[in-house]
């Protein structure tokens, strides 16, 4: 491939290179995150047989990996569990600002968080996600009942996340107040907000448009299932 990609093309690797790279485990030329962190791996932008058998040997047999923003094929002989078309928006003018009623979340608020998330599905949240950012929350009554934060870290750049609100408190705009409010946190730092979205979630799409993010560019997230058998690279579909 000639001449550098751009760091969202590749946000897995470019965190864990970058920023994020006190997280990183690796084996060869492939990273993850551990496992109560995130559920995302960083291939190399056209990985070989070599890198597959890295990630299969790193993750174990059996085990399932999850590729953020990925434009490649599988090897055969994994079983992809699933495959989700999704788009990434970049900041094009966000009136950002502070939120008065959002307080900082912390490991101390993880159960909170996690039980919020099990009801809403913003998407992988784990005990650990917390430690990758920002996360801002707002409660009523001492309730948690919405929070927004930052996941993804490449150069330059910071992915909003975790973008959720308690069906009981929807209509209130919470989610567009957190949202600005850590996109305010990030401009602050000189980095440029961007998040990613399911394709098919055309009402949240709608929505951070009116926000003033763009579209980026249309992409892909897959999960696969390592090989159960580790010593045959006939198995692994690396040959």
């Amino acid at each position: 491939m000639s001449g550098a990609r751009h760091p969202l093309d590749n946000p897995a690797l470019g965190s864990l290179t970058g920023p994020h790279a006190h997280f990183a485990e690796h084996r060869g030329r492939v990273l993850r995150y551990p496992v109560d962190v995130s559920p995302w791996l960083a291939l190399p932008d056209e990985p070989d047989a070599d890198d597959w058998a890295d990630l299969a040997a790193l993750v174990g047999p059996g085990e399932e990996v999850g590729l953020p923003a990925f434009d490649g094929g599988i090897p055969d002989g994994w079983d992809v569990t699933f495959d989700l078309d999704g788009v990434q928006l970049v900041d094009d003018g966000l009136a950002t600002a502070p939120e008065p009623e959002a307080v900082r979340l912390g490991p101390a608020d993880v159960p909170e968080m996690l039980d919020l998330v099990e009801r809403t599905r913003p998407g992988p949240f784990l005990p650990r996600t917390v430690e990758l950012g920002t996360y801002l929350g707002i409660r009523r009554n001492g309730a948690l009942i919405a929070m927004a934060g930052e996941r993804l870290h490449p150069p330059g750049w910071t992915e909003i996340s975790a973008v959720c609100t308690d069906p009981d408190f929807r209509g209130e705009g919470l989610a567009t107040r957190l949202t600005l409010a850590v996109a305010h946190g990030i401009r602050a730092r000189g980095e440029i907000p961007f998040l990613h979205a399911a394709a098919g979630n055309t009402t949240a799409i709608r929505l951070y448009e009116a926000l003033g993010f763009r579209l980026r560019r249309r992409t892909r997230f897959v999960g696969a299932r390592v090989p159960e058998l580790l010593g045959d690279r006939q198995t692994l579909g690396v040959a």
